[in-house]
């Protein structure tokens, strides 16, 4: 603000005149652009040293000059329209949720955290009281046996042995005449053992020296003839004619019921009757492998007859 007020004699007037006068500004940022803008209408530099003198106004004449400013910042707030309070309110929920679904994460971790802390420390015993009836009735289980080796096997030879006496039942056998006791037990392929009379089961010399032992009243154990004294020399098919020769016994080529057929290679059979044809019928074991059957062939084409013995 320029002050004009005179003060003095005329000649004091006249001196204002030519003298220039302070200038009041309001701060000292308007103080420099004013002596910036000075300097450039002159066309020289600005200088401090000749600046005219600034006076700052007093902190009074500040805030009236800052009035109108303030004037207009509480005008333009008036001017801006009132907010529904529903809306904010709605506005004030939907943040408060948002916050809420944001602190879920740190809440559940807090909860896993103090479960944890409340959790005894590592190596630290706990004592836990269980009743009694609690105790004995975890305690009792049902009795259990682990099938053995031996059981699984046993079951395997029942189911084979099954599965031969049905065929052995289907095939006749019964019909035709076979009395063998033990028709449905293991060959000697199949992992059976031997019969009470000391050969194979199921095997061609097993069913003859049944029939001798039959034949002469032996029906159960103890068998009169078994293969300690019948074939001491040796059990197979092939080596009977030579026990029956080196133990003195009757070897011929004239057919008798009863008598045992060496056939030859590694077989026997047992004479069911000789016919008048020059024939006769053999029964016997292992002809068909593993199985009772009945053939009629020449006489003369079996090696030898061997008498039964005594």
């Amino acid at each position: 603000m320029v002050d004009y007020t005179p003060s003095g004699s005329s000649d004091d007037l006249f001196a204002t005149e030519a003298t220039p006068q302070p200038v009041q500004y309001t701060s000292r940022r308007e103080a420099r652009e004013a002596l910036a803008a000075q300097s450039s209408a002159a066309g020289k530099p600005a200088r401090r040293s000749v600046a005219p003198e600034v006076r700052v106004a007093p902190a009074e004449v500040r805030r009236e000059l800052a009035q109108p400013a303030m004037g207009a910042v509480r005008a333009s707030v008036a001017a801006q329209p009132k907010r529904n309070p529903l809306s904010v309110l709605a506005t004030m929920a939907v943040v408060g949720g948002l916050f809420a679904v944001a602190g879920l994460p740190a809440y559940a971790q807090q909860e896993a955290e103090s479960t944890t802390a409340d959790a005894a420390p590592a190596g630290v015993a706990q004592s836990i009281e269980v009743d009694d009836d609690a105790v004995t009735g975890l305690a009792t289980r049902d009795g259990f046996l682990a099938t053995t080796p031996e059981q699984l096997a046993q079951a395997n030879e029942d189911a084979l042995r099954a599965a031969a006496n049905e065929a052995y039942l289907a095939s006749g056998a019964r019909e035709l005449g076979d009395d063998y006791p033990w028709p449905y037990e293991l060959t000697d392929d199949q992992g059976g053992g031997l019969s009470p009379l000391n050969y194979y089961y199921r095997e061609c010399v097993d069913f003859v020296a049944w029939r001798i032992n039959r034949d002469q009243g032996y029906y159960a154990a103890p068998f009169k003839w078994v293969w300690s004294n019948l074939t001491p020399y040796g059990g197979n098919g092939g080596q009977w004619q030579y026990n029956w020769e080196a133990l003195g016994r009757t070897v011929s080529n004239v057919p008798i019921p009863g008598a045992v057929a060496y056939t030859g290679g590694n077989h026997v059979a047992y004479v069911k009757s000789v016919n008048a044809d020059g024939t006769v019928t053999l029964e016997e074991y292992n002809y068909v492998p593993g199985m009772y059957s009945q053939r009629t062939i020449p006489a003369s084409s079996v090696v030898s007859f061997l008498y039964p013995p005594s």
